[in-house]
């Protein structure tokens, strides 16, 4: 290139005599150079930056799921029935329509095969994220997914398969909601040692789940940050590195009593009294026969100078030496790992819960590498719709409030007429009881007059 460079600049300087246009192409030919080197690195960038999308589902094609979620018919268990549905209030029916359970007190197993499953995640970022709307007012039941490996069998799927992931809320009450993040680590189910309320309400709120390749994670409801920290610190995933000696024993001569009895305690001489003593106000019964009852016993009671048990009183011992400890060492189980972050063959997401009151709706399901993309897509989506979903549910609860008051306003309007009857009713009873007691009066003056003048005539 520089060979070229130089011809070119030798004829250019012969057949202008000009040593400035020498200079010119120089200089072009350098910054022409320059920005093809640029070009090429941005067309690589933005190359190596377009996010991995292992599965996605929005389940925008309404029953076309059917195809992709593969219902379990584990043995044993009894299965409710998931329907496509936007629940009673939402933003936009189609867009907002999701995976809705719709049996009580029923098991849910279905899974679905990622479009691209996981191998590896060394070096890279993990992005677990789902909607959820528990519009039945749940108050026992999950609402969470398990990332599953290879090894499951979709027609199997249950609640003691294997998985990688367990992540979303679960309600068990009042007290018990919590968002779980449950990480599989050789074996063994480890949950998270802190606590993440759940959001309860009838809304849909979004929950995401970043574990990132620095081995933090990070976990978001409704694209804002709940909790975060470091993966080694927040779950149990390596051993201490230091334990108690096992073999170690406490020395015979080691005093760990910090209190001991008073030597130069005594017992008071009256201290000795009876738990209890014979009623002294008791008197024996008039009809007591001795010979045929037997020798009369008054009955006993709680004596009010009884102590119970003396005991000295307790002085410092100058002697303690504190509780003993064994003495710390390492180790042997404990061993580092650095790449605690790593999740390896991830092939399935899958809703494997128990619900005792149904109507949980899933959606806008989401397994990434990129928290960017996912963060932007909660934007297009829940944020686009949270809003329109409240002023509907709001409008909801406004027409349900309306209705129970009139309904409350004819309740009693009816009860008022009702006894405005009844005491109509008892005003004509009361004026016919009256009638009749003044005809029995007049009845009965004129059979006294009647009898009155039988008498004056026998007179």
């Amino acid at each position: 290139g520089k060979n070229l460079l130089l011809k070119k600049a030798v004829v250019s300087t012969q057949s202008t005599g000009s040593l400035e246009k020498f200079v010119v192409d120089r200089v072009l030919f350098s910054v022409m150079a320059k920005l093809q080197i640029f070009a090429i690195s941005c067309l690589f960038f933005l190359a190596s930056s377009d996010p991995t999308v292992y599965f996605r589902e929005d389940f925008a094609d309404q029953d076309g799921w059917t195809s992709r979620w593969v219902q379990s018919e584990h043995a044993g268990k009894e299965f409710g029935k998931l329907e496509i549905s936007s629940g009673e209030f939402f933003h936009d029916e189609v867009k907002d329509a999701g995976l809705k359970t719709t049996e009580n007190a029923r098991f849910y197993g279905v899974s679905a095969a990622l479009s691209t499953p996981v191998e590896s995640t060394e070096g890279k970022t993990l992005v677990v994220q789902f909607s959820i709307k528990h519009e039945q007012k749940i108050d026992c039941g999950g609402g969470y997914l398990k990332l599953f490996p290879s090894s499951l069998e979709p027609k199997d799927l249950h609640g003691d398969a294997p998985y990688n992931i367990m992540f979303g809320p679960d309600i068990c009450g009042p007290s018990a909601r919590r968002v779980h993040v449950i990480f599989n680590y050789r074996g063994k189910n480890l949950l998270l040692k802190k606590e993440i309320r759940c959001k309860d309400d009838e809304l849909t709120h979004l929950y995401t789940l970043i574990v990132r390749a620095d081995n933090t994670y990070e976990v978001r409801i409704d694209n804002k940050k709940e909790q975060s920290g470091k993966l080694e610190e927040d779950w149990d995933f390596l051993e201490p590195k230091e334990i108690a000696d096992p073999d170690a024993k406490q020395p015979e001569n080691w005093d760990d009593n910090p209190f001991l009895d008073d030597p130069e305690a005594t017992k008071p001489e009256d201290w000795e009294q009876p738990e209890t003593i014979p009623d002294p106000d008791a008197k024996m019964p008039e009809d007591w026969d001795e010979d045929m009852d037997g020798e009369w016993e008054p009955p006993v009671i709680d004596n009010p100078d009884f102590k119970g048990e003396w005991r000295p009183k307790q002085i410092d011992n100058t002697n303690y030496q504190g509780e003993w400890e064994p003495e710390m060492i390492a180790n042997p189980n404990y061993f580092e790992d650095e790449q605690l972050y790593i999740q390896k063959d991830i092939k399935y997401v899958g809703i494997d819960i128990w619900q005792v009151k149904a109507g949980s709706i899933f959606d806008n399901i989401l397994i990434t590498d990129d928290e960017d993309f996912a963060r932007n897509l909660a934007k297009e989506t829940f944020e686009a719709s949270a809003a329109g979903e409240k002023e509907k549910k709001d409008a909801k609860d406004e027409d349900e409030r309306k209705k129970r008051e009139d309904e409350r306003k004819a309740r009693e309007a009816a009860e008022a007429e009702a006894e405005a009857d009844d005491e109509q009713e008892d005003d004509i009873e009361d004026d016919e009881s009256a009638f009749a007691e003044d005809a029995e009066v007049e009845s009965s003056l004129n059979d006294a007059e009647a009898k009155a003048e039988e008498i004056k005539d026998e007179l």
